[in-house]
Parts: C-alpha cells; structure tokens; sequence
C-alpha cells in the first residue's frame, strides 16, 4: 500500500481549476427529510467486529433501499428532489416526459433507473462493453433502457454527454467538473443519510475513518460532514485503486490530473479523473490517501465473508486498507462496506 499524506489538510488546494467549485454539502437535513417519505427507506446498520487486531465499526450499505449500494441515496435523491420541486401530488408521475441520462459501471445507474421509474420518467444508461450482461438485465429490470457504447467508463460517459446534447435529456452523473456542479452536488447530499446515521449509531467517535474513492463522491460527501461532527481528530483516509490513482494523484501534482492505469477489479472504483466537488473538499477534509493493490482488495473477502459481510473488492476497499495500516487495539475505526456481493 501507498499511503500521501495531504500538505492541503484544512487549508485545502489552492488553484484555478476549482476555483467556483462548491464543497461538498453538509446539510444532511434535507436528504433525510426527503428520503424518509420513500417506503424503502431504512436505517441500514453499524455492526463492530474485531478486523485485523483493530476494533472496527462498519457500515454496512448492501441492503440500502433494495438496490445493494450506498448509491441508492444518490441519484435517486436527486431526482426525488427534482419531483417535489414541481409541486406535484403525489409525487409519482411528476416528472412524466422527462428523461435522465448517465453512464455507469454499477450502481449509480440503478439508481438512477429505479429513481426515474418511481417519479414516472425515462431512465437511459449507457454501459461500456465491458460492463456484465448481467448488470443490464437488472437496469432493465428497473425499466431503464440501456446502450452499449465505448470501449470502457470514459468513452461510455462521453457518449451519455453526446446524447445529452442532442437530445435535450437531463444529464446524471455523479462525477463534477467546471460547469457542471448543480446536480452532482445535490447527489453527494444524498450520500449525507449514511453519514448522518453513521454518527449517530457509532457509540464514541472514531480515531480513524477509511473511505474508498472513485472519482470520489462518497469519500468528499462524507469526510465533509464528519468533519463537522467530529472536527480534526479523526484521522481520515481516502482508499483507492493503485491502478486508478484518481485523488492520490492530484493531490500529489497539486492540481486535477487524468490518470492511466489497467483496468482494476475494483471497478466501481475504477475512476481516472476525480470529481472537482470531491476533489476540493477532500484537499481541505482528508489527512491522507492511500493507493491498494488487486491483491490487496482481494485478501480481504474472505475475512469479510466470515464475518457475515460478503462483499465485492470495490465495497471492502476501505477496510483492505484497515489490513494494512494495523493501527492498532487502540484504535476505533468507521469504515465504509458500500456494497454488497458483485
């Protein structure tokens, strides 16, 4: 493991590139609020074991609102909020002849499809070829319509964006760039309902918090919003891919950076261009960043499966890290299982 530690750490980075980009939101109010009127919204739980000599609190997200992800909170979110702004009642059938369009790679396009069919609108994913037939079946399964375009997650994105264009759809994604901030940040609100249940269910806070990162929306959201309830004692750390070196990278350069690398395992994590949202606030929010190998990611499994948290390698990411960092018997850590079995 690769572990940076952050020269930014509560001044955060200073450059024109996020200059005009908000930091991530920590009014977990609103997205608490708003979820509790969906009837598959449920607290989903903190369970502690004993991982690695290390006292560890995990939150576990495979049984968010049915769909097996923290990710649930995001789009979804976002276009609940978009529903009740028309003033519509009920909600459902509110944003009938709308339609939302994304690329994914996993979970962010289930919830965008189950989010555009509960509130009566078309749901378009596109999907790289290298995505799993079986992950289309359950995005239309969720009455999404699904496009195969592009060679991996980039050229999918770009192809999302083309159409978007042309066809006056209402792009969704959950990463951020200049010019494009409204809607990935009012996403990474949504992911402030785990945070908040988190703090509020762990019994005293923690000394150390692993977050895994992609493009880095879960990492930014939450590590903002723990900031505020704990302020500078946590010692937290952003956990990513070595073969998608995304943050770790930029904050190394001190500016955003496209990375390269093989295609990783972890591949909801599989992101070579971070966020700007999440960039800038975890240049201010994170301590550290740590970079994992595939080997690495996959000798956690089993330790997880024995414990009765079965996951992918992208969803124990975090506590892969937990593995080798070793902090100790001292030490009281929250991490993230943001997902359940690939």
């Amino acid at each position: 493991m690769d572990i940076l530690n952050n020269p930014y750490r509560g001044a955060g980075l200073d450059n024109p590139d996020l200059a005009g980009i908000p930091y991530p939101s920590t009014d977990a109010e609103t997205p608490l609020a708003l979820i509790a009127r969906c009837p598959e919204a449920r607290e989903t739980p903190l369970v502690t074991h004993e991982l690695f000599g290390t006292r560890a609190w995990i939150k576990d997200e495979s049984g968010r609102m049915g769909l097996g992800s923290f990710k649930a909170l995001g789009a979804a979110y976002v276009i609940a909020h978009l529903a009740r702004e028309t003033g519509a009642t009920p909600m459902t059938g509110a944003l009938r002849g709308r339609t939302f369009v994304t690329s994914s790679a996993g979970n962010h396009g289930l919830s965008v499809a189950a989010g555009a069919r509960v509130f009566g609108a078309r749901g378009v994913i596109y999907l790289s070829h290298e995505v799993p037939e079986g992950f289309a079946r359950r995005l239309e399964a969720e009455g999404a319509e699904v496009v195969r375009e592009g060679r991996d997650y980039a050229a999918s994105m770009e192809a999302a964006q083309r159409a978007a264009r042309e066809n006056d759809w209402t792009l969704l994604l959950d990463t951020s760039w200049g010019g494009y901030t409204e809607l990935p940040h009012r996403l990474m609100e949504g992911y402030l309902v785990m945070a908040a249940e988190a703090a509020r269910q762990i019994p005293e806070p923690p000394t150390h918090i692993l977050l895994q990162a992609g493009v880095g929306g879960l990492a930014g959201a939450l590590a903002a919003y723990f900031r505020k309830v704990w302020g500078d004692d946590p010692r937290i750390v952003v956990v990513e891919p070595d073969r998608a070196p995304a943050l770790h990278h930029s904050i190394r350069e001190g500016r955003s950076v496209l990375t390269e690398g093989a295609t990783s395992d972890m591949g909801r994590l599989d992101c070579k261009e971070p966020s700007l949202i999440a960039l800038k606030g975890l240049a201010r929010d994170a301590d550290a960043f740590a970079l994992i190998s595939e080997e690495e990611a996959f000798a956690v499994l089993e330790p997880l499966e024995a414990i009765g948290l079965p996951t992918s390698t992208s969803g124990g990411a975090g506590l892969a890290a937990l593995a080798q960092l070793e902090p100790g018997p001292d030490a009281r850590v929250l991490a993230i299982l943001s997902e359940g079995p690939a």
